[in-house]
């Protein structure tokens, strides 16, 4: 059976774009120090969660000096790394227009990037008396479905909220995607009541991996970021569940569970599209 080593980076994120970049390298260099395949970073590693910091700390992907640093990282450690998200700057010069995205990068243990994902479904509550934000304020949605196909495995990538939306997931677990990664950022209304409640929901729909990414942390922020990250397998059960403190921890993701259990109780074989159906990509 085929194992496969992942690091969740629980890192905490300042307002400081350098010292997160200093942060997340060293993050990525004690992951393969303890024998890691893929790093995995938050949501907005290199940023405040705010969105006036999106603004302020956007980048241009080509030109983007915190992804060629992560791209080098991985390629002189020799580890694969998802770059949690950085607000991405693009510019369209015949409308000229700007646009900031959500964005998520995938790169190879060459350095080499796979590919990347636009937050699809922006954050837009509105919780009476617990929490209000509006990530339409600032940012652009995504359109793209994402699946980084690797010789590790097959990965699907969301962004925070959108796993709220099943169908999502659910596209890119019957496009082949072994392992769901979502980097996010609950905050301390919507994780204690949402967070591991989605993951393992995700992970027993569609009988996947699941894993989630969070920031630390900081109780002087003014989003306060729930941690927890978390990995969940195709059973549904927590395999390893953070608290609140940066902190890096290695999960072994056994792929092999995924044939076990869909052969024990076939719910994707079983759905009956003959009277409904989920289109895939």
């Amino acid at each position: 059976m085929k194992t496969i080593k992942i690091a969740l980076c629980q890192m905490n994120v300042v307002d400081n774009k350098e010292k997160n970049i200093k942060k997340a390298i060293q993050m990525i260099k004690e992951s393969k120090k303890q024998g890691a395949y893929l790093a995995v970073l938050p949501e907005m590693f290199n940023c405040p969660y705010e969105n006036e910091k999106f603004i302020e700390y956007a980048e241009i992907l080509e030109s983007s000096n915190t992804l060629k640093e992560i791209a080098k990282i991985a390629k002189e450690e020799n580890i694969h790394v998802l770059a949690g998200s950085i607000p991405e700057l693009e510019r369209d010069d015949g409308k000229d227009t700007e646009s900031i995205y959500n964005t998520a990068v995938f790169f190879d243990n060459t350095g080499k990037s796979l590919g990347k994902h636009r937050k699809m479904h922006l954050f837009d509550i509105d919780v009476k008396g617990e929490i209000y934000f509006k990530e339409s304020d600032t940012l652009s949605s995504g359109n793209d479905f994402t699946i980084i196909e690797t010789e590790l495995a097959s990965f699907g990538i969301g962004i925070c909220y959108d796993i709220r939306f099943v169908e999502l997931s659910r596209i890119m677990a019957l496009n082949g995607a072994e392992i769901l990664i979502f980097p996010g950022a609950f905050n301390l209304t919507t994780g204690p009541a949402h967070w591991e409640l989605l993951f393992r929901s995700r992970a027993l729909d569609n009988q996947v991996y699941a894993i989630g990414v969070a920031p630390a942390l900081d109780k002087d922020a003014s989003y306060n970021s729930y941690g927890h990250s978390i990995a969940v397998n195709p059973w549904g059960e927590v395999i390893e569940e953070l608290d609140y403190n940066e902190e890096l921890k290695i999960v072994e993701i056994d792929l092999g569970e995924i044939k076990r259990i869909r052969e024990e109780i076939p719910v994707l074989k079983n759905r009956r599209t003959d009277l409904y159906e989920i289109n895939e990509k």
